[in-house]
C-alpha cells in the first residue's frame, strides 16, 4: 500500500467516523435536547467560567444567582435583533454538537465533561485567536453572560451602583 493511499483512507475513515458519531444520538439525548431549547445546560457550564469571582461563595446563593442569570440570559436573547439571535443560535448549536465542537475547539469532548481549566483555555484561545469569528464568538458569549448577570439588581452592589432615586418621586 502506498503512503498516499494509506493517508487518504485514514482521513476518509476518520471523517466518516466523526460524521457517524455526530449523527447518532440516543433517544434520551434527543428528548433532553428538546427540553433544553434555551441552552440552559450549556450556559450553566459557561457561567462559572465567565463569572469567576463574581458568584457568591455560599452554595445556595450561588445556585440561586446562576438560575437567575440563566433566566436573564433567556430574556436578553429575546431582546436581540433577529439576525443576532440566528447567529447566536448557530454558535450554541455548534457548541452542543460534537462535529461543531471539533471544528470550534479541536476536541469532540462535550463542554459539560470538560474541567474548568480546559474551558478557560478554550475561551482564552478564542479570545486571542487570529480568526475574527472566534474572537466574535468569545465576545458575544462573554457580553451576553455578563450583561445578564449584572442586569439583576441584587448584583449591582458589587459594582457600587445604586439605582437612581430621582426617578422614584
Amino acid at each position: 500500500m502506498e503512503r498516499r493511499t494509506f493517508l487518504t483512507t485514514a482521513l476518509v475513515g476518520t471523517a466518516a467516523l466523526a460524521l457517524g458519531v455526530n449523527l447518532y444520538a440516543p433517544e434520551h439525548i434527543k428528548v433532553n435536547k428538546a427540553l433544553d431549547s434555551e441552552h440552559r445546560l450549556l450556559f450553566s457550564v459557561l457561567l462559572p467560567v465567565f463569572l469567576d469571582g463574581a458568584l457568591p461563595e455560599v452554595e445556595k446563593l450561588r445556585i440561586a444567582a446562576q438560575n437567575r442569570t440563566l433566566d436573564a440570559i433567556t430574556q436578553t436573547i429575546k431582546l436581540l435583533p433577529a439576525d443576532g439571535q440566528a447567529e447566536l443560535e448557530q454558535l450554541l448549536d455548534m457548541l452542543e454538537n460534537r462535529l461543531g465542537l471539533l471544528v470550534l475547539t479541536g476536541s469532540m469532548t462535550p463542554l459539560m465533561m470538560r474541567k474548568p481549566d480546559e474551558l478557560i483555555a478554550m475561551l482564552e484561545y478564542w479570545r486571542n485567536s487570529f480568526l475574527d469569528m472566534m474572537v466574535t464568538a468569545y465576545q458575544g458569549l462573554r457580553e451576553l453572560v455578563l450583561a445578564s448577570y449584572y442586569s439583576c439588581p441584587e448584583h449591582w452592589n458589587s459594582l457600587n451602583y445604586a439605582k437612581p432615586t430621582f426617578l422614584e418621586a
